[in-house]
């Protein structure tokens, strides 16, 4: 094989594993999703929650970014516009992708493992982040993607018919298609399914604890701990999302956090122990913490992927600091996705990839001392 060949051939395989490490690739859910037909107006089927009249035009406050937006004007995240003096969403009943995913993919650990996820996203995001897996989606308008139409009641039907034991709001970001994620999950806890994020945490107080009101759990990606990187590599700001991990946790959503490093950004040990100790510090030491190792991908596709001694250094770091579970992803062959007590240190949950191979729990606690492992098991 050339040296072409071979760096070709590696190039295919890094996209391939960044694919399906984002989520995107399965088999969607063709029985319950048809081509919308929607665009322009026509997508404006509901007016957009927490928005303000101003001076200078309509503020949507959903997250920090406070858009303020004058007639026909949209917003950052792409998916909000005002129309008629109001502010409406254009990400409603419109999905972009819809799968059925395990739920160690979001991923979550600790909350229900083994079950299943029907998986909702829209076009749109509110931060900019030069290393999104999912920038082909999250990056541009709800009129600029092929679309499903599946309104709330559409969506815990085909979740239910399913036998999916959660709905969870994916791939992009949930706090910008904010009134279909509230709308849904709101019918999806009167049937029994429970509600998932997997969000960047960029939102504001007031929205985030109504929307805790009807989420079960949530994982969120803390990006960096440096003020300037985050905002150089996302457009946003760290004491947002700080915020918001420590809301999602008062309001009891069951929480993990996703931390996905990147060379030459956030790799940093020094960094990643602030981060650490500033979790153990405020009370999140039984939260779960996955470090994620970076693949080349839209516009840091000359960095190399994460070196896995980097990443098995941060579990150390983590597990110093006094975090109990601590996990890396997207390290095919040697990942650390095990749970183990950490009393006596016998292995709870035993899993292969998204696969969970073996589940030694009894009533939520550790079959050899009885310890209780910090989750939400049946």
């Amino acid at each position: 094989m050339s040296t072409n060949d071979f760096d070709n051939s590696k190039r295919l395989f890094l996209k391939k594993c960044l694919a399906l490490s984002a989520g995107i690739v399965c088999f969607p859910c063709r029985g319950y999703i048809m081509g919308s037909g929607l665009g322009g107006d026509n997508m404006l089927r509901k007016v957009a929650m927490f928005q303000e009249e101003t001076p200078r035009g309509i503020m949507c406050r959903i997250c920090p970014n406070e858009c303020v937006l004058k007639e026909g004007e949209v917003s950052k995240c792409n998916n909000r516009k005002v129309d008629g003096s109001k502010l409406w969403t254009m990400a409603y009943g419109n999905p972009c992708t819809v799968n059925i995913d395990p739920v160690e993919k979001k991923p979550l650990y600790h909350f229900f493992p083994g079950s299943r996820a029907w998986s909702i996203a829209t076009a749109g995001c509110n931060l900019a982040c030069l290393n999104c897996q999912n920038w082909s989606i999250s990056q541009i308008s709800p009129d600029k993607t092929r679309n499903y139409n599946q309104m709330p009641e559409k969506v815990v039907d085909g979740a239910a018919k399913s036998s999916c034991r959660s709905i969870a709001y994916t791939y992009t970001e949930p706090v910008t298609f904010y009134e279909y994620t509230f709308d849904t999950a709101v019918l999806a806890r009167r049937a029994g399914i429970k509600n998932i994020v997997k969000s960047n945490g960029y939102i504001n107080p007031e929205p985030l604890k109504k929307l805790c009101s009807v989420i079960d759990a949530a994982n969120i990606d803390l990006k960096t701990f440096n003020d300037s990187t985050y905002l150089r590599m996302t457009g946003g700001k760290l004491q947002p999302v700080l915020d918001s991990l420590k809301i999602y946790r008062d309001m009891g959503v069951w929480l993990e956090i996703t931390n996905l490093v990147v060379p030459q950004w956030s790799d940093n040990s020094d960094e990643i122990g602030k981060m650490c100790k500033w979790l153990s510090d405020n009370g999140f030491n039984n939260t779960p913490l996955h470090f994620s190792r970076f693949y080349p991908t839209y516009k840091l596709e000359q960095l190399p992927p994460t070196p896995a001694e980097v990443l098995k250094n941060a579990v150390k770091i983590a597990s110093a600091e006094g975090l109990k579970y601590v996990y890396t992803g997207n390290v095919p062959g040697d990942e650390v996705s095990d749970t183990k007590c950490p009393l006596c240190g016998n292995l709870v949950v035993a899993r292969q990839g998204f696969t969970v191979t073996a589940n030694n729990l009894k009533d939520g606690k550790c079959n050899k001392c009885g310890h209780e492992i910090s989750g939400i098991w049946n």
